[in-house]
Order: C-alpha cells, then sequence, then structure tokens
C-alpha cells in the first residue's frame, strides 16, 4: 500500500488487509474457534435430554453411548483447541511480522530529516513494543469477536425456548453490559497509549545511556546515569499504574456485572420452580447455558481490553506510515546512468527546519574529474553542503546538478549508487570486518574484498588479527581502533568504485604515517572521479586541483594552494596556526 492508501483508509481496515496473505491459517483458526463453541453449545441439550428423556424412559445403554460420543466430542475439542492456540499465533505473529515488515521499508524510505527529529529508542520502540498487542489482537480479535456472538445467540435462542421471560430478562442485560464496556474502553485506550508513549519514552534513555556509557565511565557519571534512567523508569511505572487501574476497574466491573447473571437467573428460575411453572431440569440446563452465555460475554470484554492494547499501538503504527518523506523521487525521475561526474551548484541556499539558515546563495562548478577540497571553519557548511549533492536534504532555493540534470529529476537510489562517501563519524555494523567491507558491493568476491583493504591499507592489519576477515567488529565497531574503523569505510569505497566521491574528513583519526599511505590511495582513485574533499588538516589537500573555503554559509575564496596562499585569507590563516602549532609541538 501507498501512504496515500494508509491516509484513506481506517486502522481497522489497513489492520483487516494485512489478513489478505495469511487468509488460509485465519480460515482455519476460525473454522476451528466456530467448532469449539459449537461443542460447548451442544453439551447443555445433551444434558437436558438425558434428564427429560433418557433417565426417566431408563435408556441407560443410549445414555452411556451419548456420553461416550460425549467424551469424544471432547477429545475434538482438545485438538480443535491445540489447532487455534498453535496455528492461531502462528498467524498472529506473521500478521505482526508482515506490519513490522512495512514499517521497517517505510522508515527507510523517510528522510534525513525524520531521523533528526526521532531519537532511535522511540523508533525501536514503535518497531517492537508498540506492536507486541497485535499478535494477541490478530488472533483473538476475530476468533473471540465472531464465536461469542454465535454463542450468545445460540444460548438465547435456546434459553428462549425454554423460558422465554427468564431469556429476555438476561437479553435485556446485553445492551447494559455493551454500555458498561465502550465506557470503560475508552478510559483503557486513553491508559495504554499513554503507557506506550512512555514506553518510547524510557526506551529512548535506555538506548542514550547504553550508547553513552563509555562517556559516563569516562566522567565517572555513573550517578548521573542511574539517576536519568531512574527518572524515566518512574515516569514509566506511573504510566503503568493508570493502566492497571483502570484495567482493573474495568475487569472488576465485568465480573461484578457477569456473576449478578447467574443471581438472577437463579432467583427468578427458583420463583418459576416454586410457582410450578418450570421444571427444575429446565433450570439446571438454563444454569447451563448461563455458563455458556457468560463466557463469551468475559470474552468480549477480554477483547475490548485487547483491542484498546492493540489499536493503540496499531495507531502508533499508522501515525508513521502515513507520513510522507520530504524528499521525493518525481513521478518521472530518471536513473543517473554513465556518470561523467559534472557538478553544478546554482545559487543554494538551505535551511534546517526552514529556520536555521546554514548555507546562502553559494555557486560551484565542478569539472568532471576535478579534485575539490572544501575548508573553513566549524558550522561554516562545508559537511551541509556536500550532503545536499547525494539529496539527502533537499535545497531550500536554487539547484544542484549532475552532468546537467537537477538531482531533483534523478532517482535518489541511482544518485546514491553513483556516489561514495566516507565520514568522519564511521558507522559499521556488528558483523564481521568481511562483511562491513562487502557491504560496499554486497556481490562482491572474496578476492575484491581482499584487494579493496589493501588499497585502504587496512589488510595488514586484518592478517594479524586472529580470525582475519571474520573478525567481529563489535558494536559499532567498539573492538576496533579510530584508524581501523576508518579504513574499512575507506575499503568499502574502493569496493563500490563510484564516479563521484565525497570524503568528509576521511583522514581525520589515521595517524601521520597510515594517513600518507590513504593519500597515495585515494590520489589513485581520484584519477578520472570527481572529488570532494572536506578537511581540517590542510596538509592532505595541496594537491587538490582548487580549494574553497567556506564560512557563514557563503564561499569566500576559491584557487589553488600557492593562490590562496598570496590572497592571505581565511585559508592563509587556517594554514599558517596549523602549521605553527606543529612546529610548536615539535
Amino acid at each position: 500500500m501507498t501512504t496515500q492508501d494508509y491516509r484513506r483508509m481506517s486502522p481497522l481496515r489497513i489492520f483487516l488487509s494485512y489478513f489478505r496473505n495469511h487468509k488460509g491459517l485465519f480460515a482455519l483458526d476460525i473454522l476451528c474457534a466456530v467448532g469449539i463453541a459449537a461443542i460447548d453449545m451442544a453439551f447443555p441439550l445433551v444434558t437436558r435430554k438425558a434428564l427429560y428423556e433418557l433417565l426417566p424412559g431408563k435408556l441407560y445403554r443410549t445414555f452411556f453411548l451419548i456420553m461416550l460420543a460425549v467424551v469424544g466430542s471432547y477429545v475434538l475439542r482438545t485438538l480443535l483447541n491445540f489447532v487455534v492456540t498453535y496455528f492461531g499465533h502462528t498467524f498472529g505473529i506473521r500478521v505482526e511480522a508482515d506490519i513490522r515488515r512495512d514499517l521497517f521499508r517505510h522508515m527507510q524510505g523517510l528522510s534525513f530529516d525524520f531521523y533528526d527529529r526521532n531519537r532511535t529508542g522511540k523508533l525501536m520502540s514503535r518497531l517492537t513494543s508498540d506492536l507486541f498487542e497485535l499478535t494477541e489482537l490478530a488472533h483473538h480479535g476475530p476468533e473471540d469477536l465472531l464465536t461469542s456472538l454465535l454463542t450468545i445467540c445460540g444460548a438465547l435462542y435456546v434459553m428462549g425456548s425454554i423460558r422465554w421471560q427468564l431469556a429476555l430478562m438476561v437479553a435485556m442485560a446485553i445492551p447494559v453490559f455493551l454500555v458498561l464496556v465502550m465506557t470503560m474502553r475508552r478510559r483503557l485506550s486513553r491508559a495504554s497509549a499513554a503507557a506506550k508513549e512512555k514506553t518510547g519514552h524510557i526506551n529512548q534513555e535506555i538506548e542514550s545511556s547504553l550508547s553513552g556509557f563509555r562517556t559516563a565511565k569516562a566522567f565517572a557519571n555513573e550517578a548521573v546515569e542511574d539517576d536519568r534512567f531512574q527518572n524515566a523508569n518512574g515516569i514509566y511505572k506511573t504510566s503503568k499504574r493508570e493502566f492497571h487501574k483502570a484495567m482493573g476497574m474495568f475487569n472488576s466491573s465485568v465480573e461484578f456485572f457477569l456473576c449478578s447473571l447467574n443471581v438472577i437467573v437463579i432467583g427468578f428460575g427458583g420463583y418459576f420452580v416454586m410457582k410450578e411453572q418450570m421444571d427444575y431440569r429446565d433450570l439446571l440446563t438454563f444454569t447451563l447455558y448461563i455458563s455458556s452465555f457468560v463466557n463469551p460475554m468475559r470474552k468480549l470484554a477480554n477483547f475490548s481490553e485487547l483491542f484498546a492494547n492493540g489499536f493503540a499501538g496499531l495507531n502508533r503504527f499508522v501515525e508513521v506510515m502515513r507520513m510522507e518523506p520530504t524528499v521525493r523521487d518525481k513521478p518521472q525521475a530518471k536513473s543517473l546512468e554513465q556518470v561523467r561526474g559534472e557538478i553544478r551548484v546554482e545559487k543554494v541556499s538551505f535551511a534546517y527546519d526552514g529556520d536555521l539558515a546554514v548555507l546562502h546563495d553559494v555557486s560551484l562548478e565542478v569539472q568532471p574529474g576535478e579534485t575539490i577540497a572544501i575548508v573553513g571553519p566549524s558550522g561554516g557548511g562545508k559537511s551541509t553542503l556536500c550532503q545536499l549533492i547525494p539529496r539527502f536534504y533537499d535545497v531550500t532555493s536554487g539547484a544542484i546538478t549532475i552532468d546537467g540534470t537537477d538531482i531533483r529529476d534523478l532517482t535518489q537510489k541511482s544518485i546514491h549508487e553513483n556516489i561514495g562517501i566516507v565520514q568522519q563519524d564511521v558507522f559499521l555494523f556488528a558483523d564481521t570486518i568481511y562483511e562491513n567491507i562487502r557491504y560496499g558491493k554486497p556481490d562482491a568476491t572474496e578476492e575484491e574484498v581482499v584487494e579493496a583493504a589493501k588499497r585502504a591499507e587496512i589488510y595488514e592489519d586484518i592478517q594479524a588479527m586472529p580470525q582475519g576477515f571474520q573478525t567481529y567488529v563489535g558494536e559499532r565497531g567498539a573492538l576496533l581502533s579510530g584508524g581501523q574503523k576508518q579504513r574499512i569505510a575507506i575499503a568499502r569505497i574502493f569496493l563500490k568504485n563510484p564516479p563521484i566521491l565525497i570524503l568528509d574528513e576521511a583522514t581525520s583519526a589515521l595517524d601521520s604515517v597510515t594517513e600518507a599511505k590513504i593519500q597515495r590511495a585515494f590520489d589513485n582513485l581520484a584519477v578520472g572521479r570527481t572529488t570532494l574533499i572536506i578537511a581540517h588538516r590542510l596538509s592532505t589537500i595541496r594537491s587538490a586541483d582548487r580549494i574553497i573555503s567556506i564560512a557563514d554559509g557563503v564561499i569566500t575564496e576559491s584557487g589553488s594552494h600557492e593562490q590562496l596562499l598570496k590572497a592571505d585569507g581565511i585559508y592563509a590563516q587556517l594554514y599558517k596556526t596549523q602549521n605553527a602549532l606543529a612546529l610548536a609541538a615539535m
């Protein structure tokens, strides 16, 4: 389904649409549940027949044969109950898994600004805990609703045939019960939604604390993190308390109402027996049917609770699925093919969230195969410019073209396939070195991975490790040094072999010797490719074809190393300062 489909359809209809791919399991679940209800409905009738006909008529053989058949029916009921429990939950889990799959895929399609606004822990809640109750709702919801309605109608029909006055009293209780359930369900729904919101909050805090535990230890701030966690945990407990209070009032009210039905039946039934308007055997049968009546009523009450919990998570799922990515492909967007690497930035301005201006009327022309170094003070807009070229964000005004085509007229996938990026903040997956390098080209051969590692000057380090390329790197590469992580990220780019390179402080974590080796590798890789290099260490960019400096969101200078030194501007000041610091260190 498209985002527009999610906006057009109600949450209930969206939920039911996920049943379609598993309709066989759903039909099996419902069929077996109806079979269980039919067996439960038949027992009071069999009891009444035995009391009225078989035992008074001394038809003992028939009586025991029927009892044997009842035992057989309960064996069948046991098998049906197994099918409902096992395959019903399997159906529910598959529905939940499909919903989680679509949510993950949709999140992948959302733009960078979505992740700027939402913390990882909150998104984890959307993908996990918010959807847990959907398994139970998918399994028990339709099953309980259908079988309960069938059982209630069947029980009322049989009770009406025994004593319609008593059946009418029971029937009149149904609307009162439904009003009670619907009234209290709304409070339960609000409490459930609040609990899920607070669950997302505590997940945020846990994610933040676990991600930053090294920093906490370095500053001896474990107590600070513990206080932060306890505050979040306290909020969570409060939200659960309100939910449990609402659930307790709901269940208690329902149980009181349902137990009162037995008192009504026994009281009025006893009155009819006293007046000789009803046989005690009919009263016994009536009492058995009240049990058959009360159980589905209790199921309906449980369904209401299940519905409140499940739909709280479902509504949060639908909320995300109705979000449109801010960066979208045009309907007729074309693929970027046979890339030469010409990049034009034409009067581009950009502001995060529309109000934090970062770039102002920036223009830049990069020829195919040219290497451009971008320097300037922190916060000047260097990285932002390099994030606009792959279209991670859309420009606020102006245009960026690749080979003469506005990137907004190209598919994002084809742009990303033709641009290789190495960032200062390297991200490695919790996997082996081999798989992290091969991420640059998932179908790469082992020989290609090894060659990429050699070109990135990481091969010898890998060979020195006990498991070699199968070494596990840890969470975000925690088991490797900063230089090793960056060289693995660089190896990915060698393997991807893109026509356009963007190197954002790609050698910042390397020692001088390794940096020199990587720089030679980069020089080789950059031959015939368009390359943009963001660097603070100016010694690494002297060989660039052109150097531009950006400060306060505008390009202040452009030229070669010698030209910018003569101009005595921002670049010259940065260069002199770094040289002075290097001499002071020596």
